[in-house]
This record gives structure tokens, C-alpha cells and sequence, in this order.
């Protein structure tokens, strides 16, 4: 019998949607399934985009260029003024299917097989997939929970450079801890990457979503233009995941034209998703502070509802809409199939993810979870009783 290849073989699955069969099934029983285990706003995407969606009047849906229309590129510039990344035009700007397939080209582009990347962990889990895609090797410094997933120490980081280390992926506001990295934690980071002459992939999808009531500081501002790549999406900030729109954005010349190499040969990012997102860029002022000012207060109520339940702690995300938690339970992937299979609580239950997904160390995130609170308060009120009840349930099950 053929064989799988050993790249195969590596992927790792999603922490995120592995345990999606049995909630499924759970829901096939009439179970009512509670989802924290993913970042799918339910805020209503912009009428104005959706509007475009009903005005399409094109006799043929074609090709876009293979680096995305022009219009949409240009009114990101404008957009992205707004947060101090001036000096690019459409020209620096690379419109690709969703923010994945932008680090996925970053890899590709900048990195040879065998080559190493540093990332903090927990960290976004598909970035592991992307890398064994790829064919490179991801090495991690921890952060805690306990210091609220800051930025760790820069010695850290030199620890586990080595030869082959050629980039730092960041993602700012974190997924999966919710944290914030300072304009002192940046220049940290430039330095060392100035040091080590890296290339410094920076994913800021979610720098609307910042709760510390200071700006919002983009690695292109850190005066590095070759070494810094911007990966972005629209998906979050617009509920737009659907569409599958995201950007790379760089001012090196070499990078760029690497990257357009990949996106000719698959031809073209999604004609209709770009038409929906160029009209959510300009006139969404207010529709952005009032999803800002929803998700700080979901953010609110759910925190402290979690560390109201015995044993459970979650830090205070400063930014997205994550957080990773700590359990009373041993094996928190357990008890996450557990909530599917067997807890009911009048016929409705949580999905949540298993941290250790979003670790590389196998010693770390065996007891966490991660959380996102995109749900109504009214449905993470009832979360939050789920959770105390199956976390009841399942350690009194396990005393015996």
C-alpha cells in the first residue's frame, strides 16, 4: 500500500477544530454546543460590504491580478496610515487568501528547507502547520501564565538561536494569550534582530482589538524596512472570516517579487472576498469602535467569571479576544472531550481548545484551555455555568 509522505505525517492536527467530530455528534443528539474553542465573531459583518455582495452585477467573475485589485490595495494605505506605517503604496502590498496563506508565502520566500524560526509559545498552532508545510523547523521560548504571557526575556531568545535561524514570527495582540507586546518589548525585539540580521514576521490581525488604552505600535514602524514583513487579515476586524482575504505588506524589493512567484502559480486571491473588503475599509469608523467596545466588555465579564470558579485562572488578555486558562484537571484535553461526549447539562455543553496545541513543549499547557470570548454575554453567562458544573462533574468522576 502507498505510503503517506513523512511531511504528512508531521502535520499536527488543529487544536482549535480536532475535537469538531464529537461536537458534532453531540449535536446530532439535539445537544446545544456552546463554541470558545474558535475566533468566529458573531457581530454582524458592515452592511456596506454585505451590500456590495447583493450589487455585483459583473457578467463574469474573473481572474483578480495575481497580487490582488488595485482598488483594495490602495485604500489600505490609507488604512494603514492611520496606525503610522506610512512610506508604502499598492505597491508593497500583496493580496492573498486569507492572513494563513500570506505567512505560509513568507515562509516559503524567506526561509530554506532545514532553516529555523523563533516564535514565543503558546502560540498560534497553524504557524506550526505552516512550518512543516514549509519544511522549516520552529524553535519556542515559553512564556508563562503566570506573568501574564509577557514577552519573555531577550536572553531567552538568544538561548535557542543557533546558525540556521533566519526570522522571529510575532503575533501582536497575541493569539492564543490576548497579550500585548510594549513599544520597549519592540525595540527589544529589533534589536535582536538587527543583531542577528533576521527577518522579523510580524502578525498584527488583531491591532483594533487593543485594550491597555495606549496606541497601537506596528513592527513597520520600527525603522528596519528589509527585515520586517506584515501579515494581516480582514477576517477579524470586519467579521469577515468567510471571505478569505488577508495581506502581506513589505518594503523589501526581493521579498515582494519572491512572494508574487508563489501567488502567480496558484493565480489569484478571491475576486468576490476583495470586492467585500474594500468596501469595509472606508466608513466603518463607528461599526469598529462599536465591536472595540463590545469585546472589552465581554472581555470584562468573562474574565473575572473565570476566576470566580474554584481553581481556574486566566490572566487578563490586554489585546484580541483569547485567553488561555488554567484547570483543575490534569489533562485538560481529557476533560475538553469529556464536555462532548458525556456532560450535559440541561442538553447543552462547551467546546473549548486544549492548550497544549498551541505549545511545542510537551511538558507545558497540559492543564489549559484556550477561551474565545466572541459570544453575546448572555451566551458566556451560561459558558461560564457550563463550565463550573463539568469541572465538578469531572473531577468528582475522577476521584473515584
Amino acid at each position: 500500500m502507498p505510503q503517506i509522505s513523512h511531511r504528512g505525517a508531521e502535520m499536527p492536527s488543529s487544536p482549535i477544530r480536532k475535537l469538531v467530530p464529537l461536537a458534532n455528534a453531540a449535536k446530532r443528539e439535539g445537544v446545544k454546543v456552546y463554541h470558545l474553542n474558535i475566533g468566529q465573531p458573531d457581530l454582524p459583518t458592515p452592511q456596506k460590504a454585505l451590500d456590495v455582495l447583493k450589487r455585483i452585477d459583473r457578467k463574469t467573475l474573473e481572474y483578480s491580478p495575481s497580487e490582488g485589485i488595485l482598488p483594495l490595495r490602495e485604500k489600505l494605505v490609507g488604512y494603514y496610515k492611520k496606525f503610522g506605517i506610512n512610506d508604502i503604496g499598492p505597491e508593497n502590498i500583496i493580496i492573498t487568501s486569507g492572513g494563513s496563506e500570506a505567512i505560509l508565502f513568507a515562509f516559503l520566500a524567506c526561509l530554506n528547507p532545514g532553516d529555523e524560526i523563533l516564535m514565543v509559545e503558546p502560540g498560534y498552532a497553524n504557524y506550526i502547520s505552516f512550518a512543516v508545510t514549509a519544511g522549516i523547523k520552529v524553535r519556542t521560548v515559553p512564556s508563562y501564565i503566570e506573568d501574564g504571557f509577557a514577552l519573555p526575556p531577550m536572553e531567552a531568545f538568544e538561548e535557542v538561536i543557533t546558525p540556521k535561524t533566519r526570522a522571529i514570527l510575532i503575533c501582536n495582540p497575541s493569539n492564543p494569550a490576548g497579550s500585548v507586546y510594549s513599544p520597549e518589548d519592540l525595540q527589544k525585539i529589533k534589536e535582536l534582530v538587527v543583531k542577528h540580521d533576521l527577518y522579523l514576521i510580524a502578525d498584527e490581525v488583531y491591532r483594533e482589538f487593543v485594550y491597555t488604552g495606549e496606541p497601537f505600535v506596528s513592527a513597520m514602524t520600527l525603522g528596519i524596512p528589509e527585515n520586517v514583513i506584515l501579515v494581516d487579515s480582514v477576517s477579524k476586524r470586519y467579521s469577515e472570516c468567510g471571505i478569505r482575504v488577508g495581506m502581506l505588506v513589505t518594503r523589501n524589493r526581493l521579498v515582494y517579487d519572491t512572494v508574487m512567484k508563489y501567488c502567480q502559480a496558484r493565480l489569484s486571491p478571491p475576486l468576490l472576498g476583495q470586492l467585500v473588503a474594500e468596501a469595509s475599509i472606508e466608513g466603518t469608523e463607528e461599526y469598529a469602535k462599536e465591536c472595540f467596545e463590545e469585546y472589552k466588555a465581554r472581555r470584562d465579564f468573562f474574565i473575572k467569571g473565570l476566576n470566580s470558579i474554584p481553581g481556574v485562572y486566566s490572566p487578563m488578555p490586554h489585546g484580541a479576544f483569547y485567553t488561555v486558562v488554567s484547570l483543575p484537571v490534569s489533562d485538560a484535553e481529557d476533560f475538553c472531550r469529556w464536555c462532548l461526549t458525556d456532560f450535559r447539562l440541561d442538553g447543552e455543553t462547551i467546546m473549548m481548545a486544549p492548550a497544549a496545541g498551541f505549545y511545542r513543549s510537551p511538558d507545558l499547557g497540559n492543564n489549559q484551555v484556550r477561551m474565545a470570548y466572541v459570544l453575546k454575554k448572555e451566551d458566556l453567562q451560561r459558558c461560564l455555568m457550563l463550565l463550573r458544573a463539568a469541572l465538578k462533574a469531572y473531577n468528582r468522576r475522577n476521584v473515584f
